[in-house]
């Protein structure tokens, strides 16, 4: 084979590796940015409607409609404005700082106590008395093996759906 055959063949095989490697990521320029939800720059960047959200996109004081089918490697979330009816609301988050994976039961009681640390302070209430109820998001195995180590704690009322925010309800 010639060299200029070679390069004919070559390049679209890089290309294609390159591609690969980007992912989805490389549509973005065509396709717009759909992984961050439609954020209100007057209202502090809350969320002005609904959208699927990549998990890595969300933030505190974000709310949420998620459910009981949420699997263990979550990629998006529907997010919704805070003042329409949701099941959930992001109050705070934080970074596990371990650098390799501690296992799912230590990561649920990590999680788990760096959520309930906050709950007071975000609802007003300690959490052994309250009415509101509290979830974390948190790494899975295969998203640790790409970085992620932040926990998201959502507050939730089990009575059913909020309008507003469940901060400082003293519930």
């Amino acid at each position: 084979m010639s060299p200029q055959r070679s390069f004919v063949f070559i390049v679209p095989i890089l290309a294609a590796g390159l591609f690969a490697l980007t992912g989805c990521s490389a549509l973005v320029p065509f396709l717009g940015d759909t992984a961050s939800p439609a954020r209100n720059a007057e209202s502090g960047g809350t969320v002005e409607r609904n959208d699927s959200t990549d998990v890595f996109a969300i933030r505190v004081g974000d709310c949420l409609n998620t459910d009981d089918s949420l699997d263990e490697d979550i990629g998006s979330v529907p997010t919704v404005p805070c003042s329409d009816p949701h099941a959930d609301e992001v109050f705070s988050s934080f970074v596990i700082d371990e650098p390799a994976y501690p296992g799912t039961d230590e990561i649920i009681s990590m999680a788990d106590e760096g959520c309930r640390a906050e709950f007071e302070g975000f609802i007003g209430t300690p959490w052994a008395d309250s009415e509101i109820d509290y979830w974390p998001m948190y790494p899975s195995e295969g998203s640790w093996k790409d970085g992620d180590r932040e926990v998201l704690c959502m507050v939730w009322d089990p009575e059913g759906d909020t309008v507003g925010s469940l901060e400082d309800s003293r519930r």
